[in-house]
Parts: C-alpha cells; structure tokens; sequence
C-alpha cells in the first residue's frame, strides 16, 4: 500500500547545523549549542515538559561566494522525536530528529530569536511505488545495481544490530528514494558528498551520486574483513549506525576519526620525552575504545590535546647582542641607571656562558616607574616570546600547578597554559605584582611559586592537570612587586631583588618629552605640526597636578590636555570646513535626482591654518584653563610657620612621602595623646621620645618639671591611612622640643631616623625614595642618619645641587639642624665644642 502524501508548512523554524546532513528517512542526533537554536528548542520544540509536534527545517551551515545567508539552499523538514536536556554546568539539548522530505528556502522572513523561512517542497512520498514501477531501462539498470550493493552492504554489516536486521527485510518493499536516503546514511561520505545525495531530488541523479560512494564503502569494508580485524570492524560499523552523540550524522563521525588520527599524528610530532610519550599513547588508545558520549572522553581529548599543544622540544633562538640591548634600554626608558646596568651585566653573562639559565629577577617599587615594560625590553632584546602572568588577587595554588584531571572543569595551571600560548620553550615569563598574592582555603600559592622559581627543582615541574615532569630551566622569569614586606622569606629568597626607584622631576621632563607627549599625540589623532607642550608647560603639570614616584598620572594629565586641544581643532573643522546642509544623514552617499552624491572631502588639519594659528602651543595659563586649580603647591612653609610642628619623611609601596607632624599642649591631667591611625612601632617612638626630653630638658633651657606643661596632643594628618615605622623617632623628639620651647622649626627642612633612649639615631631604609619626596615638595635641607650615608651615592647629581643632606648621630645634632641659628644649650661648652652636622 502506497504511503500517504506528506505536505509540509509553507513557512519552517530553521535548525542549524554546521556538520551535518539530514536526509528523509533517517534520524540523527543533533547537539543544540548556539543561542538561536536554544531558541528554537524551548520556543517551538521543547515547551514546558512536553514535546511540541512542530516540523523543523534542518539546514547546514554553508559558506561559499554568492551564498547571501550562509546556508545550504536545500534543507529536509524534519519531525522532532526525542530531547535529551542536560542541566549541568550549563543547560544542553540533543535532539533526534527524523527527516520527512526535501525543500528549498526560497526567503529568509525572520532572523531573531530564531531563523524562520519560506520554503517550497521538493519531493514527498506520494505515488513513489506507482513511479517505481514506470522506469526506463537506464534507470532500471541503476536500481538493480543499488539494490545489490545495499544488500552486499548490509551482509558485511553486524546483523545483531536492530537496523541492520530492519534493512535486510525491507530492501525489497521499501520505495527506491526512500531507500537510497537511508542506505547512505550507512556509507562512509564527506560533508560535501552529503550535500550532493541530498540535493539530487529525482531518483536517477541520486543512484549516481550514491552508487559510487557505495561501492567504495563495500570495498573498504570486504579489505577489513580480509585482513581479520573483526572487532575493530564491529565497533567502527556501530559507531557509523548509530552515531557517537559527539556529532551529527555520519560526516560528524568520519570527522572524529580524522580527527583523532590527526591527534596522534600531532603527538608523535610534539618531540615529547619517552615517558610523557608513553602516557600519551596509553591515554590515546583508551580514547579509541571509548564512547564520545562518556563523560571521559571530552576530557581525556582535551588532556591529550594540551599534550601535542605544549612546546616539549621547540625553542626559539636566543639574539643576544649587548650593544642591541644598550641602545634598546636606552631608547625605551629614560634614567634608570643602575637597573639597565645590572640588566646589562646579567645579558653579559649569558652571553660568555651560553647557558640559558640565570637568577630569577625581581623589580621592587612604586607603581608607574617602569618595571614591566623593563621586562618586555629583556624579551625583545632577546628575541624570545613575552608571556605576562598576573598574580594580584590570585590566592589558590591551583592556579600555579593546575588541578586534578578527575575534578569537572579541570585546567591546567597558568604557567603550563602560558607555555601552550607562546609555543616555545624558552619564553621570557612577567609574573606581575607578585607581592599581592593572597592566601586562602585552596592553598598557598606562593608556596606553589616555590617549585617554579627555584632552579634546582623547575627542570622537572609537574603541573598536577600534566601529571608529567615539564622542563622550566629554560624559562626566564622576571618578577615585579611594588613592597618586600608581604613576600614570603622562602619565595623572597629564590630571587635577586632589583630596586627601580621613582623618578625626578628632571627625570619626568625628559619622559614626558620623549616618550609620554609624542605618545598621547599620536594617541588623540594630533600632530607635531598642529600641538606642543612647552618645557615650560610640562614642568608646570608635574609640579602642580602629579605627586607621585611614577608617569602614570603625568600621562593622564598630559592626555587630558591633548583632548581639549583636539575639540578645539574638531570645532574648526566642523564649523569653517564642513557645513551641516552639505550632509545627507538619511542616506550618505545616495544618489540623488540621478546623480550620485559626491562624498564629503577629507580636511587635513594643515587646512585649518588659514582659520587658527598652528602650532597650539600649549603654555601655563592654558594648562590651568584645562586641567583647573593646582593641586599641589611647592613648600610647607604656611604649615610649619608654628611651634610643635616638623616635617617628617615617609615610604611607602608607591614612594615617598612628606609627613607634616603637629603638636599641641592644653590644660588638663599630664599625659601623651596620640591620634592619625598610628601603629604599635610609632606609637612606642612617641614614648622613646617624651622619654628622652623628660631626661634632657635642663640642658635645652626647658622647664624641667614636664607635669605642668599639661596634656600633649600629637597628630600624624591624614588619620584615614594608617601609618607604622621605625623612622619617626627624630621627627616627633622635634616636634616636642618645639612646642615646649616655643620656637619654630626651619620651614625648608625635613627629616627621617629612630632614636634611642640615649639618643643615638638610628638608620632607617628608603632613603632614597624619601629625599625624592622631599625634593617634589620643594623642601631644601634633609636629616638623615649617618648610617645611612651609602644610599646618598644612589641619588641623581642633579638632586644633590638642590638638596642639602645633614648627617647625623644624635638627637642633639638633629636640634642643631632642624632649628634657625641651632638649638644651643643653656651650659655653652666653648669654641671647642665639635661640629654637628656634616654637609654633603
């Protein structure tokens, strides 16, 4: 009995595929991923949890010159039979779907949420037997021959399996178009053959399309037969039956098989060692024998695809040229002196030595001084590959060594996966920010820094995803920090710490003219010709709006500038050069009344000189129009104008700092307040030093008795930030000596050290970060303990003409500097009394 006729809807929901074909007849399963086809399955399939009995359109995905919406023209309308839903980690649907017959979209009538078009049916089931029976003896011929070969396929074939069995029955009754589309669905094909079966409508164009893929299908089939790999031909006709759930149809499959032996062929070519070789191999062949809907199989594909992806045996070759890295340093970073120096003698090195290995180094200081761009020019001098690894915020250690392969969602760690991006074994490796790695219930990662870093142990880093001993040696890693304290002693210990210091304001001008303005030019869309910042200009923004070690805010301010440039000059071009009824905003470029509009012609800025004066050079009243008050301003006279006041110097993660302390007494019970956020080492300081004035009043002409001078109030401003350090002891010894005697502090000087009971001063660190500071905030004259008279070599020449450094040993020698015309003392010793401060 002949099948009823099967009409489908005029307008279809399209479904996707990009490698698959279905054909009417068969079923395949179909892996919805892509939004619009989630779409179509929870708007039109799936509603609720019932299955809606909608006809789809599938159709594939095809790319080819003249194809308008990237589709194959002719699809197969299909009935939805099945959903498969997988909620976790995320929500997935398989479909299977059956194919009911041909059509060919004629239109695309709606694109979102999902495709729907307007489709004409190509073929049905309608009267196929009567047209079989009406056949000329061509076509007779081609039939007999397709029948022999699907019934010699079908023996070949497993007949335990229900399909197989099914077909064997129904090679005689089954109509010969429907028969065809099924039986391809059982031959080895591409894609592209696949497309020719399915846009071969009438019977006789689609016997010789199938005939010869047929043929070779039986030919591969009776070789392996032949040479007794039964096992192997069961499990490779299953999986083209029945599909493996990882792809659509048979070319999914075929595609898999390349696939995986592409894989292998990329392992064999990776150059592993013989043991990571070896577990390569085991794991590939559990692959081969494994289902591709398992679980497994995704992820033991993806362990072996990082496998052939990392660099076991690739090195890029090393370009080291001294001279090259001298005048490369030279010419990206400008001072810097010592750092390019020690950089210079670690390249030397390597060079006479001609071994890839060397000390891990660590650039220390404040932000905006250069240190990771310090590491990028290592890497191009070199001629190796940079790989920038962030640590800040990262407080689990399985970011560093990866995790297990039997947790969902499993990565290798970062330095593997940067080893997997660069496809080298000898990167230049930036782990940034260093200091700022926290700890947490997932581990240490510092402590997982441990292995890396250490060159005794890294040859042989096993990465727990790997699970495989990967040489590091060759690795140079370079870190950056901007503190020591939060390093941990062990990590701290494997590196070879370099500071980079802040920058001048000498230094800063320079950058700026060098470096950051051509940048922002260029940045903004200006040139030289139409914009400058005068020397002039630039040292009013630094000493006016930045206060800091580093360019980053110069830079910014600098940008800032060349935005206002840039209206102005957009401004003029709009208003002299383009005029608002030249435009046509509905339809630019249109032709109009026959003639094609002309476009609009490109201005230059050099156009724009007979309207405005060029270059604009920018001076400082045009800096304070742009960028508003000053934020800053030179001196700390105005503060320092009273007694119980002094200025004190600082460090901190980004530089310098100035540190104003003031002192007040009132009346009240005798006693010490200490206010601004102070730590346990200041606030012990304080007591040092009330201590040793209480012991030394007699000899400064102070009134002995301290329990009638009151309450003393103490404040360290900016009480938001708290503040800790041994290096206040002989600014707060000042301020009090100020207060009790009623005189003022010199307003230009600023000072730094610890003292003693016996007021010994002490040396304290940062030194050079702290004259810096002073130097930014116009101060003159800076005390500082003797012991630290090695850092002042540190300091620019140019620093040195401006700021006059006073060592010191004792509390006393502090006196005599911070006050006009010293502090003497009330029992004079004579002319032979020493001097007390040594001037540099």
């Amino acid at each position: 009995m002949a099948p009823s006729a099967i009409t489908i809807p005029r307008k279809l929901p399209l479904l996707i595929v990009s490698d698959g074909v279905l054909l009417p007849g068969s079923s395949i399963r179909i892996p919805v991923s892509t939004s619009k086809n989630i779409n179509l399955v929870r708007s039109r399939i799936a509603t609720g949890n019932q299955l809606s009995n909608t006809v789809i359109g599938v159709v594939t995905k095809e790319e080819r010159e003249g194809n308008v919406y990237g589709l194959h023209p002719i699809g197969t309308a299909g009935m939805v039979v099945q959903v498969t839903v997988t909620n976790w980690p995320r929500p997935v649907y398989t479909l299977l779907v059956t194919g009911i017959c041909r059509f060919r979209m004629t239109s695309i009538v709606q694109e979102y949420p999902y495709p729907v078009a307007m489709v004409t049916q190509l073929d049905n089931h309608k009267g196929e037997m009567e047209d079989d029976t009406h056949i000329d003896k061509d076509l007779e011929d081609l039939v007999i021959k397709f029948k022999e070969g699907a019934r010699r396929l079908i023996n070949l074939l497993d007949v335990s399996l229900p399909i197989v069995s099914k077909l064997k029955v129904l090679v005689d009754k089954v109509p010969n178009k429907q028969l065809a589309d099924v039986v391809v669905g059982l031959v080895k094909a591409s894609l592209a053959e696949r497309l020719q079966v399915l846009d071969a409508v009438d019977l006789a164009s689609r016997l010789r399309v199938i005939l010869p893929l047929l043929l070779r299908h039986i030919q591969r089939l009776e070789v392996l037969k032949e040479d007794g790999s039964k096992e192997n031909e069961k499990n490779n006709l299953k999986m083209h039956i029945c599909g493996n759930g990882h792809g659509v149809g048979m070319s999914a499959e075929d595609e898999e098989t390349d696939d995986i032996q592409e894989l292998e062929n990329q392992l064999k070519d990776a150059g592993m060692p013989q043991e990571a070789y070896r577990v390569a191999m085991k794991e590939l062949s559990r692959l081969k024998r494994m289902a591709a809907h398992m679980p497994e199989y995704s992820m033991t594909r993806n362990y072996l695809e990082l496998l052939a992806d990392l660099p076991w045996s690739y090195s890029v070759k090393e370009t080291c040229s001294i001279s090259k890295a001298r005048a490369d340093l030279d010419t990206d970073h400008y001072g810097l002196e010592k750092v390019k120096r020690r950089i210079l003698e670690y390249l030397a090195v390597r060079q006479l030595r001609g071994d890839l290995r060397g000390p891990i180094l660590c650039f220390v200081g404040p932000p905006g001084v250069g240190k990771t761009s310090v590491a990028r020019s290592i890497a191009n001098t070199l001629g190796r590959p940079f790989h920038r690894i962030s640590l800040g915020g990262v407080s689990d250690q399985h970011d560093i060594r990866g995790h297990r392969r039997t947790y969902i969602g499993a990565m290798p760690g970062r330095v593997i996966q940067g080893l997997r991006e660069v496809q080298a074994k000898n990167p230049v490796f930036l782990l940034d920010e260093i200091d700022k790695l926290g700890s947490g219930i997932q581990g240490d990662p510092g402590a997982a820094l441990l292995e890396v870093l250490d060159p005794a142990q890294n040859f042989s880093f096993i990465d727990t995803y790997v699970n495989l001993p990967f040489d590091l040696s060759q690795v140079l890693f370079v870190a950056t920090a901007n503190s020591l304290r939060s390093i941990p002693p062990p990590l701290l210990d494997r590196m070879e710490i370099i500071h980079v210091p802040g920058y001048t304001q000498e230094e800063k001008v320079m950058i700026g003219q060098l470096h950051l303005i051509p940048k922002q030019v260029k940045d903004h869309g200006l040139t030289s010709d139409t914009f400058t910042i005068c020397k002039e200009s630039l040292v009013c923004i630094i000493s006016e709006y930045t206060r800091e070690a580093g360019v980053r805010t110069l830079e910014r301010k600098i940008g800032a500038v060349c935005r206002a440039v840039a209206v102005q000059i957009a401004e003029n071009m709009v208003e002299d050069d383009v005029k608002p009824q030249e435009m046509d905003i509905e339809n630019n470029n249109a032709e109009v009344e026959g003639e094609e509009k002309e476009e609009l012609p490109e201005i230059s800025l050099g156009q724009l000189q007979d309207h405005q004066e060029f270059p604009i050079v920018v001076d400082e009243k045009m800096v304070h129009d742009i960028l508003g008050p000053p934020i800053f301003q030179s001196g700390l006279a105005g503060r320092v104008s009273v007694p119980g006041v002094a200025v004190g110097l600082a460090w901190t993660p980004v530089g310098g700092e100035v540190l104003v302390v003031e002192a007040s007494r009132s009346d009240g019970d005798p006693g010490l307040i200490l206010t601004g956020q102070l730590g346990s080492v200041m606030q012990e300081s304080a007591k040092i030093a009330l201590s040793w004035v209480r012991q030394n009043v007699k000899q400064f002409g102070i009134d002995a008795d301290l329990s009638k001078a009151g309450e003393i109030h103490m404040h360290f401003p900016v009480g938001a930030i708290s503040k800790d350090g041994p290096s206040a002891g002989v600014t707060i010894i000042t301020v009090l000596v100020s207060l009790l005697s009623g005189r003022c502090v010199r307003p230009d000087v600023a000072m730094t050290g610890e003292i003693t009971l016996n007021g010994i001063v002490l040396p304290v660190g940062g030194i050079k970060e702290k004259i810096l500071a002073a130097h930014r905030a116009g101060l003159t004259i800076v005390i500082i303990p003797v012991g630290n008279k090695k850092d002042i070599s540190e300091l620019p020449k140019s620093v040195l003409d401006e700021v006059e450094v006073v060592l010191v040993n004792t509390v006393d020698e502090v006196l005599q500097a911070a006050f006009q015309d010293g502090f003497p003392h009330v029992y004079d010793l004579g002319d032979d009394t020493p001097t007390v401060t040594s001037k540099l």
